[in-house]
């Protein structure tokens, strides 16, 4: 066996004895003994680890039927599927009847003289949900690599040698048994001409030919099978993310999961290519029915049944929401499990010197200015605890005006950025941009599926919008719809999804930061002006040499305390409400009377000791 944990590669074997004994009446319950097997050997000698994940190895890597793990966000939300969750097979020759569970697979195999007997009253017809879902949006280089530190093991775990290298757009053959590797063409045009005897019924696909299709189209063909005109598009909410997106079939609780949720999954990989040949006869059936019996479209089987090759199906055995990505931190920190943490007290014990040296960082990476931050650590750490009526509690929309204009700027900032956060996006707010990029997510009616938009990201996400680039022009319709969503996003957290008759509110958690020369287009909570102490004569090597010089180690401790303190509990005494109230009543006097001097930018660094104060009293008194 190729793999290091046996227990993640004969998942067949496992699920088959678990299913016979819940027959002899040993284990009744098998579905919660799958789910308790998988919980107690992921316990085991940090198991997780050993997992493949398709995030970090490429799909070619894989075998079917393995032991994946896949960390996502819910893109869509597909209608519920009925399946066979048992099914039962009969011998031609013999008549023996044998009993299979449908469970976790795509494909129902018979054996070499056995056909599914679809009237048998043995036969139960079970109901899963499928999700669409795709790597996090904007997931920053070094949550990657911190997951990936496993990914030659794993990829040795369960690897065979890859046809091609692999990239999203291409299509790649499948896995083939040792003894099939030699397959010559018409030997597969033969299994091709078997494969399109097969049929489907329940939610299973089968096909009564003794071994399953392993040898998949080539892009032509596959093409052809679709009959596409372009190449499948994935549905990535932002431009330029690479990484599968997958159909994610769950069993259990999936009312606990909604559009935009980050998950960690651990399932079966089902990469079967038989999927897409069965689907293309279903949909040259379908063309021949009246329309109106006809319930799916074919433009919608095209989405919701891509090549596996493409889209892989992962039914699910396990599933967690995640309340972050950062892979330096326990997975949950809810306020109890903090308290007992021993990674999170002992880390406690380090806030003020690191928020220090993270102090000393961004001023050097905002050339000098070390109330500007101030501001900005004040907004990277921010997040939306809770919402009274429809005020979202806890944003702090930061806007940095003084930026030079045209520069580079802001590019270098968003980079010192990216390396501090999990997940982040630089939206280049420019004419062009703001009159032809789709913000909002809308739903296509005929094939059935939620188009994503720029604003489809998932909570603590960080967004750069660069403002200097803005030069006249004018803004139309979409422009303007586009503008309207920004401002929503700031001022409320919430994005209208747009389902053509109506709008859907789907509030959100994302912070936003501004760059711009002057004030902001855009509301913000809080505007500062850069003051820059130095003009670096190259932005790119002075970034360069800012991130060279940070010890690696000190950068991960800037990572923990940013995402950690998003977390944190707190309290504010008497004493410090008392001080804040004063401060709240005369501050919009003081700052009137000293807008013009000097001694203002004096008097907002002597408050800005103060400030995580007054944010945090803000969210008690709103």
């Amino acid at each position: 066996i190729p793999c290091g944990h046996a227990w993640s590669c004969q998942l067949g074997s496992q699920f088959e004895c678990i299913f016979l004994s819940a027959q002899n009446g040993v284990n009744p319950d098998w579905e919660k003994k799958v789910i308790e097997y998988f919980k107690e050997k992921l316990k085991e000698n940090n198991a997780p680890k050993w997992v493949p994940s398709l995030n970090e190895v490429p799909l070619h890597y894989l075998k079917p039927n393995s032991f994946v793990k896949f960390r996502c966000m819910i893109q869509d939300m597909f209608d519920p599927e009925f399946y066979m969750g048992v099914y039962e097979t009969v011998n031609r020759n013999t008549k023996a009847r044998v009993l299979h569970f449908g469970k976790y697979r795509d494909v129902a195999e018979c054996g070499p003289q056995q056909e599914v007997d679809l009237n048998s009253p043995r036969t139960t017809t079970l109901e899963r949900q499928t999700f669409y879902c795709v790597p996090v949006p904007g997931e920053s280089t070094w949550i990657f690599l911190n997951f990936s530190f496993n990914a030659y093991v794993n990829a040795n775990q369960a690897r065979v040698s890859p046809s091609t290298s692999y990239t999203p757009s291409r299509h790649k053959r499948s896995y083939e048994d040792d003894e099939d590797m030699d397959l010559q063409p018409h030997k597969q045009k033969e299994q091709h001409a078997g494969a399109r005897q097969a049929g489907s019924v329940g939610g299973l696909q089968w096909c009564g030919e003794p071994k399953r299709l392993e040898t998949e189209a080539s892009a032509g063909q596959q093409l052809n099978f679709l009959n596409l005109s372009s190449p499948f598009d994935l549905n990535f909410p932002l431009p330029g993310e690479k990484g599968p997106a997958c159909l994610v079939k769950v069993y259990e609780d999936w009312d606990c999961f909604k559009v935009n949720d980050v998950l960690e999954l651990y399932g079966v990989l089902s990469v079967d290519p038989v999927l897409s040949i069965l689907n293309n006869d279903e949909r040259d059936a379908s063309s021949l029915l009246d329309p109106m019996e006809c319930a799916d479209t074919a433009e919608e089987q095209r989405v919701h049944s891509p090549p596996a090759s493409l889209v892989p199906r992962i039914h699910v055995v396990l599933a967690q929401k995640l309340q972050h990505i950062n892979p330096l931190l326990p997975a949950c920190l809810n306020k109890e499990e903090s308290k007992t943490c021993k990674f999170v007290s002992g880390f406690m014990s380090e806030l003020s010197p690191v928020r220090a040296e993270l102090l000393g960082f961004l001023t050097h990476a905002l050339l000098g200015d070390s109330l500007a931050a101030e501001y900005l650590i004040l907004h990277l750490i921010s997040t939306v605890y809770s919402r009274r009526d429809v005020l979202p509690l806890g944003k702090f929309t930061v806007n940095l005006s003084g930026c030079p204009r045209n520069s580079t700027f802001t590019e270098h900032l968003y980079r010192i950025i990216q390396h501090l956060v999990p997940a982040s996006f630089r939206l280049q707010m420019t004419i062009e941009n703001m009159n032809h990029l789709k913000f909002i997510p809308h739903k296509d009616y005929t094939a059935n599926r939620l188009v994503s938009g720029l604003l489809q990201l998932p909570s603590n996400t960080s967004l750069v919008i660069d403002e200097t680039l803005l030069e006249q022009g004018q803004l139309d319709t979409p422009g303007v719809h586009n503008v309207t969503a920004l401002s929503n996003l700031i001022t409320w957290q919430k994005v209208d999804y747009d389902f053509s008759y109506h709008q859907m509110e789907f509030p959100c958690n994302i912070n936003v930061f501004i760059t711009s020369e002057g004030r902001s287009l855009l509301p913000a909570d809080c505007q500062i002006h850069l003051q820059p102490q130095l003009i670096p004569p190259n932005m790119e090597e002075y970034t360069d040499s800012l991130l060279s010089a940070v010890l690696p180690s000190v950068l991960n401790k800037f990572r923990i305390y940013l995402t950690l303190l998003r977390f944190l509990d707190y309290s504010i005494s008497d004493e410090i409400t008392k001080v804040s109230i004063s401060q709240c009543r005369s501050d919009n006097t003081v700052k009137r009377a000293m807008a013009q001097s000097k001694a203002a930018r004096v008097f907002k660094k002597n408050q800005a000791s103060t400030a995580e104060m007054l944010i945090s009293y803000s969210k008690f008194t709103l």
